[in-house]
């Protein structure tokens, strides 16, 4: 099965599974050293589904920009700025690359404007 073929819940209980088949019992020994072997691999997986997302936002953006659609830009102007603050707010971003990333933008879409 692809990996975007399925919903990201599926592809988190497919890999937290896995994890589980190998046997956390193997690696600590200690519950609460158990637990968060899980608890990191969630979320470890979660921020990459978020990283992914991020990347396709200005991706789409980017591409608004480059086919010169002002409508279309303003649009994915808007999404891709909230994913970048969600990014700084979830530390995925330094809020310094997430501002300098948004004002790159903003400098774009007022040159095409």
């Amino acid at each position: 099965m692809d990996r975007r073929d399925s919903a990201p819940s599926q592809v988190l209980s497919q890999k937290t599974a896995s994890i589980t088949d190998k046997g956390v019992n193997d690696l600590p020994n200690i519950k609460s050293a158990k637990k968060r072997v899980k608890v990191t691999t969630v979320k470890t997986l979660q921020n990459k589904m978020f990283r992914t997302q991020l990347k396709t936002e200005m991706k789409k953006y980017e591409a608004a920009v480059a086919a010169g659609d002002v409508a279309l830009a303003q649009e994915t102007y808007k999404a891709a700025v909230k994913k970048i603050d969600k990014a700084v707010a979830r530390g995925l971003l330094h809020k310094n690359a997430g501002a300098r990333k948004k004002s790159q933008f903003t400098k774009k879409l007022n040159a095409l404007a």
